[in-house]
């Protein structure tokens, strides 16, 4: 592999001077050829003088810059990686050079891990899409998309080995060797992962290095905590289980270190991956593993579905046949993986995608393709990490950029340890109503259109079952909310939000109507276009599928988060796994107890939820959409006998017993 490196370093700097010449082409290749010039220097500067040792700030700031400058948000306008730039000036060859320098782009993990092998493939990809051209006496696209496509078709069953290897395993565990030998009050040491690193992140790691231990040990206990009360509450066993997989952005370094001593404690070692960064694992903005922040997050917008522009049938089969392979060998670790522990952050300013007629995606044709490649991995993945044996954990906090930090961090703190012992005795209270209801209606509020009925599931024995599930911070932190799997047949009407934050993304005034419990017309306002409101829509929450069935009707209670939130004005920074405890909220795709319904769930009364499933096939996706509490005009129950009985008016709670919910609303 070194020699192949060596020739592949030779050749691409030897292309600088020679590519000169090649008409429109040439700037490509020259400007491609000196970045991968430059990384092979820092490459070379790693192995031989470690991640960041000897260099002060200023220089890794500079490596920083000259890593992820090509897509600054100024210098994107006329990027090959973007792919309006690289069509209008290469043509339609350009769409698919524009992937290849997105690959080349993708070397920079690598590139910090030291994993040469991963560094050549993609040198000598360009390499090979430069001899195409360089000897065509007509560039064709065609061509060049065959070229990238027995890349992805050669390399994806490695690729699939490796990538599943680093989520189940401490054989590659380059992250946890920095956070565990690095120095945490050390800002440099952010530059040490390969990942992104601005103010935000800079800014985070000084904050968090300010806490004192207490305050550390608080954010992280309650993080480790809620994952095994997940297994607690849903009656698994965490004996069985050796790994963890700890997720977050960088900054929080402290905090993660922390919770890996605790999870430890728990008969557990933390693995730490990287969020994907080429076409085997590119997923958008939406990011899973670590990582650091978005130099520009419309690039990752713009490439999240390059994999379009060369998937087939024979591709899809060959990548499952990959990921089945993987999974066979690492049977054993998939067997000992408890799930996902996930710190997710907010507080930035919300990203709205600009246009770019010329990204690639899944269009109508091969939107069967993505759809069926989707299922099929799940159900590979389940069949070897099984749902019923696993558990999460997910839990939020601010970044700088919210503003007023320290207090908004002090009161979110407070916001994830609220007293569950109190909200048990509430949400109970709603329960107890909850279950003698036929079916729930929904009416919105101060210019939200929505009016909904959902229908509810019927109880059998009424002492023993209930249609809700107490939700008190096991998995899902921080605690409030009661939920359940609504029965499709009679759930009707319109949901319509303001303003919502689905998947890092902002929609404006999405409205779907509701018939026999699935999507029937959406729409939002984020485009003067209706037909690209429609797609941004259909891509983004419905994610191909024509239709999606609602898998979940809840009640948000933490009217504590919604009183801060108005207090900081900060309601278009949080993130849905607070917003959706301020109001009711509605999720589309799967229920919350997909693949697991045989497993049995009780209430702290004693009750066993019994409304797990929707009886409809399963859609792998699952999106909260919340209507806050001042958007909400009214949310009743109403008996099968008629009587309508009122949980919330006017953004209150008005059922007796649940009062106190007010006392934050002032």
């Amino acid at each position: 592999m070194t020699e192949r490196y060596e020739l592949a370093k030779q050749r691409i700097n030897e292309l600088i001077t020679e590519a000169r010449g090649l008409d429109k082409f040439g700037p490509f290749f020259v400007l491609t050829a000196k970045y991968i010039s430059g990384l092979t220097d820092i490459y070379e500067d790693i192995k031989e003088n470690g991640l960041i040792e000897g260099k002060s700030l200023e220089e890794l700031r500079k490596r920083n810059d000259f890593l992820y400058g090509e897509i600054y948000k100024d210098n994107y306008k006329k990027s090959y990686l973007n792919p309006d730039y690289a069509y209008e000036t290469l043509g339609e060859a350009g769409k698919v050079l524009c992937v290849v320098f997105a690959e080349v782009f993708g070397m920079i993990p690598y590139v910090f891990e030291c994993d040469i092998e991963e560094i050549v493939i993609r040198m000598e990809l360009f390499l090979e899409v430069y001899g195409n051209i360089k000897e065509a006496e007509e560039v064709k696209a065609d061509e060049l998309c065959e070229i990238l496509y027995f890349y992805v078709f050669d390399y994806t069953e490695d690729e699939s080995l490796k990538r599943i290897g680093k989520q189940l395993t401490l054989d590659n565990a380059f992250a946890n060797k920095i956070i565990d030998n690095y120095d945490l009050n050390d800002v440099r040491t952010l530059y040490a992962f390969g990942e992104y690193v601005g103010k935000s992140e800079e800014e985070t790691f000084e904050a968090i290095k300010e806490l004192d231990e207490d305050t550390i040990d608080l954010m992280s206990k309650t993080f480790t905590e809620g994952f095994k009360r997940g297994f607690e509450v849903s009656r698994k066993d965490l004996s069985k289980k050796k790994t963890v997989n700890l997720r977050y952005r960088l900054g929080f370094e402290k905090v993660v270190k922390k919770s890996m001593a605790q999870f430890r404690k728990m008969g557990l070692e933390s693995v730490i991956y990287r969020a994907g960064y080429d076409i085997f694992s590119r997923g958008g903005i939406f990011k899973v593993g670590y990582y650091g922040g978005l130099a520009n997050p419309q690039f990752d917008e713009d490439h999240k579905e390059d994999l379009s522009l060369i998937m087939d049938g024979q591709l899809v089969t060959r990548r499952i046949e990959g990921i089945k392979a993987a999974y066979e060998e690492l049977k054993k670790e998939a067997s000992e993986y408890a799930g996902p522990a996930c710190m997710e952050i907010f507080g930035e300013d919300s990203f709205v995608p600009t246009e770019c007629k010329n990204a690639l995606r899944y269009g109508t044709k091969k939107q069967d393709l993505i759809r069926d490649f989707r299922e099929r991995s799940s159900k590979i993945t389940n069949e070897y990490i099984k749902r019923e044996e696993r558990s999460f954990a997910i839990i939020a906090w601010p970044i700088p950029a919210i503003g007023n930090y320290k207090e908004i961090l002090k009161e979110i703190i407070t916001v994830n340890t609220l007293p569950v012992d109190k909200y048990e005795t509430i949400q109970q209270t709603l329960i107890d109503t909850l279950d003698k209801a036929d079916y729930i209606h929904i009416v919105g509020a101060n210019g939200n259109k929505t009016n909904l009925f959902v229908k509810l599931a019927d109880l059998k024995d009424p002492a023993k079952e209930t249609k809700y599930e107490n939700c008190l911070a096991d998995v899902n932190i921080p605690v409030g909310e009661v939920f359940t799997s609504p029965v499709l047949k009679g759930t009707k009407g319109t949901l319509h939000v303001k303003e919502v934050f689905l998947n890092d993304l902002k929609f404006l005034n999405i409205e779907l109507d509701i018939e026999d419990g699935k999507i029937k017309e959406y729409t939002c306002t984020n485009y003067e276009d209706e037909k690209k409101n429609r797609e941004f829509v259909e891509e983004n929450l419905l994610f191909h599928h024509p239709t999606l069935p609602m898998g979940e009707a809840a009640i948000g209670t933490n009217t504590y988060a919604y009183a801060l939130a108005k207090k900081y004005d900060i309601f278009n920074k949080l993130p849905i796994l607070i917003a959706e405890k301020m109001g009711p909220h509605f999720a589309f795709g799967d229920t919350c107890y997909s693949q697991e319904e045989s497993v049995k769930v009780f209430n702290p009364d004693g009750k066993e939820m019994i409304a797990k499933e929707n009886g409809e096939p399963y859609t792998y996706c699952h999106t909260d959409i919340t209507i806050p509490y001042d958007e909400l005009g009214l949310l009743e129950a109403v008996t099968y006998d008629g009587e309508r009985i009122k949980l919330l008016e006017n953004g209150r709670f008005v059922l007796k017993g649940c009062e106190e919910l007010n006392t934050p609303l002032g």
